[in-house]
């Protein structure tokens, strides 16, 4: 392992030791019972550790160091040598002294190992001493076997007034613009080791204190990252007048005294450094112990986009397959950006280098600022910004025409693609070049159907009575329950709801096996109750996705689908064709070979060219699906590697602004979909599914982490006059089942116990 000492040489940092001289201070070193700190070998790690060498390294350039000796790897025989050296420092044995480990392998810039080797403090006598050595030398041996190289330190034990640990940088948000300060009254063994919880302080880089969080007496913290147990040359005693253990360990005095050590640490090591430092009873400031911060978290670059999954997680849920990508986020994003040029909402040239949708991980996320999903970060620059109005102006005519032609256009598009769904032969029967053609079709109306869906929603008002298709879903969905249909064919014979299900290539739609108001959990008729896409096997020949080349004129549903507002008619239509690239892909994993699982690893252009007749990939078998990973926050912006740094909010008070998507008020329990429901539900989810579709008649109230007053699930909320507000950002921490909450989907304003 390579410390940073050893980086730059053999001597600390190597403009402290130049290499000849490190080459002679090491060979005398090696013959030394005792190295003082002063001297230019103990500023070797690999003589006398990277603990003692960054202390030694530290004093050489004026910072405050307590005086001291090592016994390096490998020395300490001569006891002589050894006794006297302890002699001195323990001033004939009436000074108690701290015996710690230092080892090359801890305080590195990769690992810090804290913890991992024994201190021993307060070590008084001459017998003592020699028993801390052996025990420090003892824990050098590892659980699998080996033993590490060890040194040990020796030091004087302070009385510290109070102590603590300092960060140079935020390792948690990874900001380097940012110190952090944990302290307590006495020294920080106690705190390190986490027996007490210290008083944090948030500090710029100039020393500006931003906030103060006093410690708790529930929480049992210790320090971040680093569990070790208490090493430190320091023991508390009594705190001088004016500093009482009911006051604040340090002073803004202090605190400054603070931030300069910190400051000159990071010139002599080159980086943000891991500090614990202790003030003495006489008010002098001592650095205990100096490392480099480890595992400091991404930070995005400047100018990172603003991402979230909120506006699109609702139309597509779950962890997306390169195939299913390219087939469904990529028409989305070219569609979202021809609405917003269309509207002046954003610059064309911004339009055409960052993508509106794109995947991370495999989940779409789309961007939240282009969408509007979020605010500016400063909004009054942004009013006095030019661009956007003149922009807006530009395109003002456009949207003026637009406003009035759209229904007509809307009606006219969905026409054209009920004709092409109509029309479309059974893909068995299609000859491999027009199953490409009919692939290339699907991604080109896809695009046109999200452009068109995108501006209605924003410039077409919505009908006080308007129906959804998620209304419209349910109605039928219970009307062929009712009939006793089973749920493995209520698709093919209603092809609305698939309103209530997520596009997915590699299985079946399920229709929602929740409670459906008017329907029971079971079939009737005589047919025997199955669950929710399970397949009949009296009809394993039929396939729920047969639906989706025929318009609802064509299939047989017994209840017709009723006259649907622009916007939830295009809705309804991206999903039929959604559906149809399904059996397309199916039918084309057919002829290449491979099992659909397979096919979805491919991209679209890769399946286009075997379906042409070309070659498959040389790596087609050798593809894995990606490991499974967690929902994304609800926003985000990402760091080199594509590494997800969420954005954090400040949610400490009881209130928190969403979005108000359906009037009214309502007081209840909250509630998360699973298990009993209680009586007054209120149901709290991170994205608005619509497969929740079934649960809002019975609902009080409906919140949600993500999404937009515009989607599937605020609509039928509407429909149903259910309370809903979403965008409440940490809805699912905040409130969590059992809980009473109060909300307003007027105002948006969600709080936790009941109304005031």
């Amino acid at each position: 392992m390579t410390t940073l000492d050893e980086r730059h040489g053999d001597g600390a940092g190597g403009r402290d030791v130049p290499g000849g001289e490190a080459a002679v201070a090491l060979a005398g070193a090696r013959d030394t019972a005792a190295v003082p700190l002063d001297d230019p070998g103990a500023a070797l790690p690999r003589l006398t550790g990277s603990k003692a060498a960054n202390l030694a390294r530290a004093a050489r350039a004026g910072l405050p160091v307590l005086p001291g000796f090592v016994i390096p790897h490998g020395g300490g025989g001569d006891t002589v040598a050894l006794r006297r050296a302890w002699d001195d420092l323990s001033d004939g044995g009436t000074r108690p002294l701290v015996v710690r480990s230092s080892s090359p392998q801890e305080d590195t810039e990769g690992s810090s190992l804290a913890g991992r080797f024994a201190s021993v403090l307060d070590v008084r006598g001459w017998p003592a001493f020699r028993a801390a050595v052996r025990t420090v030398l003892d824990s050098a041996r590892l659980p699998d076997g080996s033993t590490a190289p060890m040194a040990v330190l020796v030091q004087p034990m302070l009385g510290a007034r109070a102590g603590g640990v300092m960060f140079g940088a935020d390792p948690v948000t990874g900001r380097s613009d940012r110190m952090l300060v944990s302290a307590v009254h006495g020294g920080p063994d106690t705190l390190v080791g986490g027996e007490r919880t210290g008083t944090g302080y948030r500090l710029s880089a100039r020393g500006r204190l931003l906030r103060t969080e006093q410690p708790k007496q529930q929480e049992q913290p210790g320090r971040p990252g680093r569990p070790e147990q208490p090493e430190q040359p320091e023991q508390p005693e009594q705190p001088e007048a004016g500093h009482t253990p009911e006051g604040p360990p340090l002073t803004r005095s202090e605190l400054a005294r603070l931030v300069r050590l910190a400051r000159r640490a990071r010139k002599v090591f080159g980086g943000p450094q891991d500090i614990e430092f202790g003030f003495g009873t006489d008010g002098r400031l001592w650095l205990f112990q100096s490392r480099p911060i480890t595992a400091m978290a991404a930070r995005p670059a400047r100018g990172a986009r603003l991402l979230g999954p909120g506006p699109v997680a609702e139309t597509l849920p779950a962890r997306l397959t390169p195939l299913e990508e390219d087939l469904w986020v990529t028409p989305m994003a070219h569609g979202l950006a021809a609405a917003l040029d269309i509207g002046g909402t954003a610059p064309r040239r911004l339009l055409r280098t960052v993508p509106v949708v794109r995947t991370v991980g495999g989940r779409a996320a789309a961007d939240l600022r282009l969408l509007g999903a979020a605010r500016p970060r400063h909004p009054w620059l942004a009013l006095l910004n030019p661009a956007p109005g003149a922009r807006r102006l530009a395109a003002a005519w456009r949207v003026g025409r637009l406003g009035t032609a759209l229904p007509g256009l809307a009606t006219d598009l969905v026409a054209d693609v009920d004709r092409r769904l109509a029309g479309i032969p059974a893909p068995a029967g299609t000859p491999s070049p027009a199953l490409v053609a009919e692939l290339r079709w699907t991604r080109r109306v896809l695009v046109s159907l999200h452009a068109q869906e995108a501006l209605a929603g924003a410039l077409l008002p919505e009908p006080p009575t308007s129906r959804t298709a998620a209304g419209a879903a349910l109605t039928a969905l219970a009307a062929a329950r009712a009939r006793g249909v089973p749920d493995a064919e209520v698709i093919a014979a209603e092809p609305v709801v698939l309103a209530l299900t997520a596009p997915s290539l590699r299985g079946r739609p399920r229709t929602p096996d929740a409670h459906v108001p008017g329907q029971g959990d079971g079939g009737t008729g005589g047919e025997a109750p199955h669950r929710a896409g399970e397949q009949d096997p009296r009809h394993a020949d039929r396939s729920p996705a047969d639906a989706a080349t025929r318009s609802p004129a064509d299939a047989p549903p017994r209840s017709p689908v009723p006259g649907l507002p622009p916007r939830e008619a295009l809705r309804l239509r991206i999903r039929w064709v959604q559906e149809l690239q399904v059996r397309l892909a199916r039918e084309a994993a057919r002829r290449t070979g491979l099992d659909v699982e397979r096919l979805t690893l491919l991209r679209w252009t890769e399946v286009a060219a075997a379906l042409e007749g070309g070659p498959l990939p040389a790596d087609v078998h050798t593809r894995v699906q990606p490991s499974a990973s967690p929902p994304l926050p609800d926003a985000f912006r990402l760091a080199e590697g594509e590494v997800v740094v969420a954005e954090h909010h400040d949610d400490h008070s009881d209130g928190d602004g969403g979005l108000g998507a359906s009037r009214g008020r309502a007081v209840g329990t909250a509630w998360d979909g699973t298990g009993p429901r209680p009586p007054d539900a209120v149901l709290v989810v991170r994205t608005l599914d619509p497969a929740l579709a079934p649960l809002l008649p019975d609902l009080t109230g409906l919140v949600a982490q993500t999404g937009s007053p515009l989607s599937h699930l605020a609509v039928l909320a509407r429909e149903f006059g259910l309370p809903a507000v979403v965008g409440a950002a940490h809805a699912v921490r905040r409130f969590p089942p059992g809980s009473r909450l109060s909300l307003d989907g007027a105002t948006g304003d969600v709080r936790a116990g009941e109304a005031p």
